[in-house]
């Protein structure tokens, strides 16, 4: 198994799941797009991802504003209503008879090209919507274990060419940054901003403990994850320091702790950082506490649905 914040628990249902491509259901092996999809040519699309746990879907409602969000930034008509998107996610999981321990991914592309190019005005059909969900639980070896990061050369851009908030297609970047992590010997890349700063992840975002405080980047140069913000609420009303700050690699290395999170994984701790331990490598009370307090908001949210 690869190891990393999004290991699954291999699961033979896989194998046979429906996917919902634009009002119809196809078998996985038959569930295709046209090569001249938006998305295949020039990465032109958005996407979100959440779990669904005892039948209800997880802070969806801030997943869909953020999907909203993203098509509206990158100006894709949405040609139908988030009850309309709700309904067909519903749609995809009685399906496949899905119920607990589910990932959802929703894709949406621009449409299909009358030709390859770059050029929005040759789109010559509605936007595309692919749903796909799959039977996934994490596996407790990564909570157990933890992760390790390599600090990648690629740095987390600037919002004048590409906002790291847009959760779009266009992914290159972070696999870069994973790959040379990846030969490097580590699990994930940890990228800095423009400044230098720690700024998040290649997939999920980070933080570090400190004499009983938690850090996390400012959030301009990081995607504004939904786990994230969760973790951010649960400091302020658990009175646990929570300071959204720049600090630099000097700071990571001399962490008592650090984690990351993410929709899939919720929190993982990590464990080395460019071959430095972090803390003694064996005591992370705080990230212990962070993640029953997080287990217990999604309880809460299956009960409130």
């Amino acid at each position: 198994m690869t190891h990393g914040t999004h290991n699954a628990l291999e699961d033979s249902r896989n194998k046979d799941i429906k996917i919902f491509i634009n009002g119809q259901l196809h078998h996985r092996n038959e569930a295709k797009i046209s090569v001249f999809d938006s998305g295949y040519l020039v990465g032109d699309g958005v996407w979100e991802a959440f779990r669904v746990h005892q039948g209800k879907m997880i802070f969806v409602h801030k997943h869909l504003d953020r999907l909203w969000q993203s098509a509206k930034v990158v100006g894709i008509s949405l040609p139908f209503s988030r009850e309309e998107l709700l309904q067909n996610i519903q749609t995809t999981l009685d399906a496949n008879s899905m119920n607990d321990h589910i990932h959802v991914r929703v894709m949406l592309t621009r449409g299909i090209k009358k030709t390859p190019s770059q050029d929005p005005r040759l789109t010559i059909s509605g936007p595309n919507m692919v749903i796909i969900a799959e039977h996934k639980a994490a596996s407790t070896e990564t909570k157990t274990k933890g992760v390790t990061l390599f600090t990648s050369t690629f740095r987390r851009g600037s919002p004048d060419y590409l906002d790291p908030r847009l959760n779009c297609h266009s992914k290159l970047h972070e696999v870069q940054a994973l790959i040379q992590a990846l030969e490097a010997g580590a699990d994930e890349a940890l990228m800095l901003d423009i400044h230098g700063f720690v700024s998040t992840c290649n997939a999920t975002n980070f933080f570090m403990v400190k004499d009983g405080e938690v850090w996390t980047s400012t959030g301009q140069y990081c995607m504004n994850g939904i786990t994230r913000g969760n973790v951010i609420t649960l400091c302020e009303q658990n009175n646990i320091v929570c300071k959204e700050k720049n600090f630099s690699l000097f700071d990571v290395y001399g962490a008592d702790e650090a984690f990351v999170t993410g929709t899939f994984g919720g929190l993982t701790p990590v464990t080395k950082i460019d071959g430095k331990t972090i803390g003694d490598g064996k005591r992370r009370p705080l990230t212990e506490k962070l993640s029953r307090l997080y287990q217990d908001l999604i309880e809460h949210e299956i009960k409130s649905h």
